[in-house]
């Protein structure tokens, strides 16, 4: 029992790292979300996601997840007209951050809850293992 909960405990950390790079890349985009071409043509901030890859942790004895990069979104940037702007193309639009602030918003959630879940899980199993500590000892 004792090697399942930590086997638990040791997959929970590791969804808590890789919740935490997503939390800091949703920052990160959102902090660039109002990001214009500098450069006449130029393309502003791109989205950046991250790229989650499971394994199997031999050490730990559970599927544990990883965060091995960010990929760039490769959804096209908004135009705005703007021919004072000094990033304004030939035809005076400029291009912005292909970010949008709710689906970044709605992703900040989603990383909160998984986070909270996987402290649930290690807060649990640190109960339970104190729980058969105590059993053991009456």
């Amino acid at each position: 029992m004792s090697s399942d909960l930590m086997s638990a405990m040791g997959a929970a950390a590791t969804g808590l790292r890789a919740q935490t790079v997503r939390i800091r890349i949703s920052a990160e985009n959102l902090a660039n979300a109002d990001a214009t071409a500098t450069t006449p043509g130029g393309d502003p901030y791109r989205r950046k996601a991250p790229v989650f890859r499971t394994y199997y942790d031999r050490e730990i004895g559970a599927d544990t997840v990883r965060v091995t990069g960010a990929r760039e979104d490769t959804s096209q940037f908004r135009l705005k007209y703007d021919p004072s702007h000094p990033g304004a193309d030939d035809n005076g639009y400029v291009k912005l951050s292909n970010v949008s602030s709710l689906i970044e918003m709605a992703d900040l959630r989603e990383a909160q809850r998984a986070y909270e879940a996987n402290l649930n899980v290690i807060e649990s199993s640190r109960a339970m293992m104190l729980g058969v500590v105590s059993l053991l000892k009456a």
